[in-house]
Parts: C-alpha cells; structure tokens; sequence
C-alpha cells in the first residue's frame, strides 16, 4: 500500500516538475565562490572581523536551498523563485511530514534525477524555531548562535553542522536545474570555524 502511495506521489512530482522544467534549467548557475577566511584578516578589530565573515556565510545560509526548508511557516518552499511545495504538504509534528504524507514519501535516499526529486536518507523540515525565511544575516546569525533556536547546539558544534552535515551538504549539489548555494560545503564550514574562533559576532540588523 505504502509502495503505491509512493510510486504515484513520485509519479505526480515528476509530471509537475517537468511541466516547470524550462524555468528550472533557465535558474540553474554555476556555484561561485566564497571568500577565503583569510580575506577578512585585514580589518583590524577582531568583532567586526567575525561579523564580516558570518556576512559572508550569509550568501549560504540566505540562499532558497536553505530558505526553503527554514520556512516561517509549515510548508516548505521549491526552486530559486521560494514558492510554496507542490503538492501541498506540511512539517507535520516531527518536521518529517503528516502520518498521511512523510516527506520519505517522495524523497528517497539520494536525488532522482528521472523525477527531478531532490533526496536524502533524512529528509526534513528544519524545526520552527530554526526559521530564517525573511529574516536578515544579522537576525539569522543571532538564531544561530542561540541553543534555544539553533538544535541545542554551541556556536563550535556548528562547525561540523555545517561544514560535514550530509543534509546540509545536499545545497550544494541539489540535482536537476536548482542552483547551488555558492562555494562549498569545506569553504562553508572554515568560514563558521573562522567566526566561531574571532568570538562569534553578529552584523548589524
């Protein structure tokens, strides 16, 4: 029964992301890069060094790859363009999905290039108190540092978080027509490491 549901919820994605295929390969760019740590060692005072590299991380982290799993709200977004998933589905109470409609339903272990479906083994929505939808750098990286609203994590476990995750690094290499975040996930995770290391300070709001 589950494999029936699944075969014909991946058979819908599929014709709805073909119908939009021409503006997905219209989006896809190739991933430029981020800026070294290195690059921020001539601003003398140590706290606007580390805001000025979270900035940077911020091209990551404001990117749709990872807007679109930290919504505002309960249903997750698609594409560069951050519109509402289709179908419609919500995070449900575990972030996997309602009991009727998880999201391994469709999202398999790895992406499926035939159905245009992104994948991971855990795929999910980022909890609700991790939202950066609409939010700026500034905002974002005072959540992020925040254990309350960041996974119960100190700011140096986000270093691995970011910077070795598998689902985090799956922005890089979204599959058919979607745009990576920019760089890579090792140059992502030297620039946490780099903030973390010059006290961890946020940009202005």
């Amino acid at each position: 029964m589950i494999s029936d549901v699944r075969f014909k919820m991946i058979a819908v994605v599929a014709a709805l992301a073909g119908s939009l295929g021409a503006g997905y390969a219209a989006s896809e760019t190739a991933s430029h890069a981020l800026a070294s740590p290195e690059s921020f060692a001539s601003i003398g005072d140590t706290e606007k060094r580390s805001a000025a590299i979270f900035t940077e991380l911020g091209k990551v982290l404001t990117h749709p790859r990872c807007t679109n799993c930290h919504p505002a709200g309960d249903r997750p977004h698609q594409g560069d363009s951050a519109r509402l998933h289709q179908p419609p589905v919500t995070r449900g109470a575990d972030g996997h999905g309602l009991e009727a409609m998880r999201c391994n339903t469709c999202h398999q272990k790895a992406n499926f290039e035939p159905g245009r479906m992104p994948g991971h083994p855990d795929w999910h929505l980022a909890p609700r108190e991790m939202a950066w939808e609409g939010k700026t750098v500034g905002e974002i990286c005072e959540q992020i540092r925040d254990p309350a609203r960041n996974g119960g994590r100190k700011v140096e476990d986000l270093i691995d978080h970011i910077g070795k995750d598998t689902l985090v690094g799956w922005a890089w290499k979204p599959g058919f027509g979607r745009s990576p975040v920019p760089g890579t996930q090792q140059q992502a995770g030297a620039l946490v490491e780099a903030w973390v290391k010059t006290g961890a300070a946020c940009p202005a709001r």
